[in-house]
């Protein structure tokens, strides 16, 4: 016998912003082992860790340093937001401000990569 789910709740911006928060904490760990190897070329020497920068110093690489300065703030930002839900009582307002949430991780970012350029 099939069943049917019910996947509406996807639709709600609170379902979608704890979704962003859990697939911004998975592509933060993807990334962990990449700086463990940086932090690891600058215990082999100078020359391997300016080698690796020399690498890196490419505007995809750019790109890619925003996009994690945006995982960054969406992942802390949505962190905040379970610690109120979790502490503090139910206000109308939390959709507008998982919404804002996401704004100012994007100005964050976007203020990132106009420093990076």
């Amino acid at each position: 016998m099939d069943k049917v789910r019910n996947t509406g709740y996807r639709r709600e911006p609170l379902w979608r912003a704890a979704m962003i928060h859990r697939v911004s904490g998975l592509a933060l760990a993807l990334f962990l082992p990449l700086h463990f190897l940086a932090l690891a070329l600058a215990l082999d020497g100078e020359a391997r860790l300016d080698g690796f920068l020399r690498w890196t110093d490419r505007p995809i690489f750019k790109l890619a340093e925003t996009i994690l300065v945006a995982l960054l703030a969406v992942h802390l930002l949505g962190g905040i937001r379970v610690l109120v839900i979790e502490n503090l009582p139910w206000r109308p307002g939390q959709k507008q401000m998982a919404l804002a949430a996401i704004a100012v991780a994007v100005v964050v970012a976007a203020a990132f990569l106009a420093r990076v350029i």
